[in-house]
């Protein structure tokens, strides 16, 4: 059997069979960050020259001298890899692409579902625990962060220097903030606005953990409370505010996202399309051609080239694909190795989740693919169990 027909018969079965990835397999899928890299570095920095010059600038592509662990290479493919290490300890990377920071979840007081995040330092290539942040996104660079504090919904960014561990500048808004992401060329941010927070949860009747109390569950289908979003210059911090319509639901973060080429946002909906686009003004616009097809998934999203996006997937126990799809048409293209596609290094190769052999089918590790190649670089190390420490964690991906 080759490898179209392993994954087309994989694929009719796949609701029935396939092994469980777990807590936090869809929370990975749609919160991955997506970052597109922009190949006119001349042009960028012209462009972006007054944000250089402000005190709280978000820094391209460019790294510090000092910054020795970023700048290095362990390979001639630029690959940073810790297949020992699970979360891991030490920098991992592959080509501009570097894992920018991770987290796993807990519960507060309130019963909130709470990201615990570990940050990387560009100074010795490690991550950090930083538990004062209830969601963070890193700049292209790997020198600043927008953070958020961990009561949400949030009044202000936070615009974090990674290096110093600081936050340099607070930018206030007017309406509460649960979900804040930069523009794929660092220079402005998009911040979800939601009238609750979308994490809160209640009791259920249920005890899988044996405390003698009930779990903490999101009751289905409540909405979000998201009501708009803020397009932000991260250089003034000035912007506006747009109303959503359609709040979502689903109990959890429904944040809005910049578009492939950061020209547009688009917000999730509850009926087709899945996505509705909006120009920074807030005005809905018609969805871009090579984006139509890809928002019927919930996946890596498109190629840096714009010619290509992650599809459904299937396989054996231990042995997954994943397909690609024509941008433009939707059809088939071809199949590369992984569960979950999680990152575009470039137009060849991407960082995936996938399966490798253990006590069940569950866990999994990082690793690098390429189109065209059987073969899977290991990244990070095989995920051992549930928890916190040893267990699932959320990857957030940056240019470095």
């Amino acid at each position: 059997m080759n490898v179209d027909e392993l994954v087309r018969d994989s694929l009719r079965e796949q609701a029935a069979e396939q092994p469980a990835l777990g807590p936090g397999f869809a929370d990975r899928v749609l919160t991955v960050r997506r970052r597109r890299r922009n190949r006119a570095l001349a042009s960028a920095a012209a462009a972006t020259a007054a944000v250089v010059a402000v005190a709280v600038a978000v820094p391209l592509l460019n790294i510090g001298k000092d910054d020795v662990r970023i700048a290095s290479e362990t390979n001639r493919n630029g690959i940073l890899a810790h297949p020992d290490q699970t979360p891991p300890r030490d920098l991992i990377a592959a080509g501009p692409l570097a894992l920018a920071a991770y987290y796993t979840w807990e519960t507060d007081a309130r019963g909130a579902a709470v990201r615990a995040y570990r940050l990387l330092d560009p100074k010795t290539g490690t991550y950090v625990r930083t538990p004062q942040w209830s969601v963070v996104d890193v700049a292209p660079g790997l020198r600043t962060a927008a953070v958020l504090e961990r009561d949400l919904p949030a009044k202000r960014i936070g615009l974090l220097n990674l290096r110093t561990g600081e936050v340099e500048r607070w930018i206030p808004v007017d309406r509460g903030v649960a979900g804040v992401e930069f523009s794929p060329d660092g220079g402005r941010l998009l911040a979800t606005t939601y009238s609750k927070n979308p994490e809160l949860r209640v009791k259920s009747r249920s005890d899988t953990d044996g405390d003698g109390d009930g779990d903490w569950v999101t009751p289905p289908g409540r909405p979000t409370g998201r009501t708009g979003f803020y397009v932000l210059e991260v250089a003034s911090g000035k912007g506006s505010w747009s109303g959503v319509t359609d709040a979502g639901r689903g109990g959890s973060h429904a944040d809005c996202a910049f578009n492939h080429d950061g020209k547009l946002v688009y917000c999730g909906t509850t009926s087709r399309p899945l996505r509705q686009y909006y120009d920074f003004a807030g005005d809905e616009v018609a969805t871009p051609a090579n984006e139509v097809q890809a928002e019927r998934y919930r996946g890596v999203g498109l190629s840096p080239d714009g010619k290509l996006f992650g599809g459904l997937s299937g396989g054996t126990k231990f042995k997954w694909y994943t397909e690609l799809l024509d941008a433009y048409t939707g059809k088939k293209v071809t199949t590369v190795r992984g569960r979950e596609l999680l990152a575009w290094v470039d137009n060849e190769r991407l960082i995936a989740l996938d399966l490798t052999p253990g006590s069940d089918g569950s866990v999994g590790r990082l690793v690098l693919v390429t189109i065209g190649s059987d073969k899977v670089v290991p990244l990070s190390g095989i995920s051992k169990g549930f928890d916190g420490a040893a267990g699932y964690w959320t990857p957030v991906f940056a240019e470095r």
